[in-house]
């Protein structure tokens, strides 16, 4: 994990899951599977173990919840399979269209870091089987909630201004609240979070809202810094 070389006066955040990287296609591709190598009744306890985990911790933990499945099942040895199967999977192919456009477009604008939250073995193997910790240059900050560590990654990349890209308006209600107008929020709407409209409802509207994350190209550095409302 590398600090910015300098201070920029902008640092462009971007969340991975179902910003960057199509995170509702790779547990999918996991479902399927789970179902081959142990089937429908056995996957079904493991996604039950995974959504315990997730409400436990806040984040989703899928190796965490192979352990717990483990624990139940010490004597499977598909589970080697199913493991073997997430450890490898080919996350660059799980890129959004235009992704790393977009980080490069907002290279040309500031400095782009990744923000994420997960656990400490998988999350930072996605961002590197992905491609992602070398496109972003080293710089990646994974917290467990990263909402709760604005000033650890501000301290890390101090900046006059902040840009945070996640498909959770949940999180960028929280760093808006906690940067105000120093913060631009930019919301692409991908991924079942983005597009659940009761979820999305119940929180103030974000400072941008994107289709697809390949349209913050469309956006010069002016209008990012006007959008949040100084």
């Amino acid at each position: 994990m590398n600090r910015a070389a300098a201070n920029p006066s902008t640092v462009f955040f971007f969340d991975v899951d179902n910003t960057l990287v199509d995170n509702d296609r790779v547990a999918d591709d996991l479902k399927r599977h789970l179902v081959i190598k142990v089937g429908e009744t056995s996957a079904e306890r493991y996604w039950e173990i995974f959504e315990q985990l997730r409400s436990e911790l806040g984040y989703a933990d899928y190796l965490g919840a192979l352990q717990r499945y483990r624990i139940e099942r010490p004597r499977d040895p598909k589970l080697l399979a199913v493991s073997h199967f997430m450890i490898n999977y080919p996350f660059a192919n799980r890129l959004f269209p235009e992704s790393l456009d977009a980080v490069e477009h907002a290279r040309r604008l500031g400095q782009p870091v990744i923000l994420s939250d997960g656990d400490v073995v998988f999350q930072p193997r996605k961002v590197d089987r992905s491609g992602l910790y070398e496109i972003f240059q080293g710089h990646v900050l994974i917290y467990i909630h990263k909402e709760l560590e604005l000033d650890d990654a501000e301290a890390k990349y101090p900046a006059n201004h902040y840009v945070m890209v996640d498909d959770k308006v949940r999180i960028l209600t929280a760093i808006k609240k906690h940067w105000g107008v120093r913060v631009t929020t930019v919301f692409p709407r991908q991924g079942h979070y983005a597009l659940d409209a009761a979820q999305v409802a119940q929180y103030p509207k974000p400072d941008i809202t994107l289709e697809r994350i390949g349209e913050l190209q469309n956006y010069s550095l002016e209008q990012i810094l006007a959008a949040a409302g100084k």
